[in-house]
């Protein structure tokens, strides 16, 4: 049996989540400033990581996983406070990248 959610349950549990305080969702600029906070975390890990400038030994360890789920659960509370459902987002993007952008790069299939 699988555990997982749809897109329309993530926004609902983030919704209801929300829904239990008297603040509710942050206005717009607020979350947009809170998501760039919480994706320069996820870039600090990915550098941390990957890149050039290892952890001091003083900072605390974080996960590259941690950081994303911070990122979606910012962008699942901008979506339900704008009144944007993410799944047709999504649709609507990845329709986009196949007709508009079905050309941009070579697929594996293609010989060279």
């Amino acid at each position: 049996m699988s555990n997982k959610k749809t897109m329309e349950q993530l926004q609902q549990e983030v919704d209801l989540y929300i829904g239990q305080f008297k603040e509710g969702y942050f206005s717009p600029l607020a979350m947009t400033a809170r998501l760039t906070e919480e994706l320069g975390e996820l870039a600090r890990e990915i550098n941390h990581h990957y890149g050039e400038k290892p952890k001091k030994s003083t900072e605390e360890e974080k996960a590259i996983e941690e950081e994303m789920g911070d990122v979606l659960f910012v962008l699942i509370c901008m979506a339900n406070s704008l009144g944007v459902d993410l799944q047709h987002a999504h649709d609507s993007v990845m329709e986009k990248f196949r007709t508009r952008d079905k050309d941009r790069w070579t697929r594996k299939d293609e010989q060279e």
